[in-house]
């Protein structure tokens, strides 16, 4: 099988040029024309090599190595930066990123193809009959937070833990909110009325393609790619668009290392559709009877849709500071489910961070409540490593 290589140029004639006197050679070619399709296509195609320029206009060349180098399935894919930038100072960036070799354009073609040549030869083969074999691929991480009823927290749930996995991974984490109508977290992370979802759900399913849900995400301050859900009550009635949910889910799933869903409350069958595609189902609970009571028929029913009770978390949410709550040992007896976490009430701390358009993890990481978040994250990682 012909050894993979892909380039990644802004430069339209560039990408047609070296792709094609590569193809010459016998290489097998793919191509992205910016640095986050870059990223997703490394994962996708799973190249032997990569071609990287370093001027970019999104993400330069630079942050796409160290991403790549942070990235398990990536991280000894063997990169040659190929660019115009000369100076040494450059130079020594890139292999301080994680290039393995650094060319400068203009380049005769025989210099490149002798370049590549020695990188390929000098990285570990992925045929079976090599002795080191290549990283195995990894699944991406796909965490569905959900509730019976709505006004629980889930998304402060959801925006806290998806920031807090990425603090601890430094790795690309997608937050998709997936509730049309209702959604929240465009106006609290300073990002309001975004379309990207609307236009997925109101196309053909087929035609919810990876380019086009990967050009539906928005990169914020926090490090996060957002897929947020507009504001306008009327769009509500995209909800009903279960397959377009089905597939919009399966095309995210190949765009990061981690994903977490903001499904908001009860079982329509958007939801339905969505919870088996996940690795792991929080259920968020607030400690007040009716709560727990509606909280215990929605996991039974998720157990009824053949969900494993083990793959189903709830977390208990005290979002006020009440007498009338029910003690915690109390409500996991009436929930008949374990709660694997508890958040204390912290109305201050996601007063700031509505205020910095941050998560409050990153408003305040040292805060205790921002400090549970952050176990939730460990406890969702070392569940991940014990698959």
């Amino acid at each position: 099988m012909a050894e993979k290589i892909l380039i990644i140029d802004d430069d339209v004639d560039t990408l047609k040029l070296v792709g094609l006197m590569l193809q010459k050679q016998g290489y097998a070619i793919c191509a992205a024309s910016n640095g986050a399709l870059g990223l997703a296509k490394a994962l996708e195609e799973r190249p032997d090599l990569i071609l990287l320029d370093v001027m970019m206009p999104d993400m330069d060349g630079y942050e796409v190595t160290r991403r790549l180098r942070r990235n398990p399935v990536t991280a000894s894919t063997p990169i040659l930066m190929f660019t115009a930038k000369t100076q040494l100072d450059d130079k020594v960036t890139g292999f301080e990123s994680g290039a393995d070799d650094y060319l400068t354009k203009p380049t005769h073609p025989n210099e490149l193809q002798a370049h590549v040549r020695a990188l390929l030869a000098r990285s570990p083969k992925k045929d079976a009959g090599n002795a080191v074999a290549a990283p195995k691929e990894q699944r991406s991480l796909v965490v569905g937070v959900l509730s019976a009823r709505g006004g629980l927290g889930v998304s402060s749930v959801a925006v806290n833990l998806a920031a807090a996995i990425y603090s601890r991974m430094q790795t690309d984490v997608i937050l998709a909110e997936l509730t049309p109508g209702q959604g929240s977290l465009g106006l609290d992370l300073g990002v309001p009325n975004q379309k990207g979802l609307n236009e997925l759900l109101q196309c053909n399913p087929a035609e919810v393609t990876r380019e086009k849900v990967q050009s539906a995400l928005l990169a914020h301050n926090s490090g996060l790619k957002l897929l947020l859900a507009s504001e306008n009550p009327r769009d509500a009635v995209l909800t009903a668009q279960a397959q377009n949910y089905e597939a919009i889910v399966g095309r995210l799933a190949t765009l990061a290392r981690f994903v977490i869903l903001d499904l908001g409350s009860a079982l329509p069958l958007s939801t339905q559709k969505i919870l088996p595609l996940c690795n792991d189902r929080i259920v968020v609970v607030e400690g007040f009877n009716n709560v727990i009571y509606h909280s215990k028929l929605l996991i039974d029913a998720m157990v009824s849709m053949q969900i494993d009770r083990r793959g189903i978390l709830a977390a208990l949410n005290n979002r006020q500071r009440s007498e009338a709550q029910v003690p915690s040992s109390q409500a996991q007896d009436m929930l008949g489910h374990p709660i694997s976490i508890i958040f204390t009430p912290a109305p201050e701390l996601f007063l700031q961070s509505v205020r910095t358009k941050m998560p409050a993890v990153i408003a305040q990481p040292s805060n205790m409540t921002s400090q549970q978040f952050i176990k939730m994250a460990d406890l969702i990682l070392e569940r991940e490593k014990a698959r």
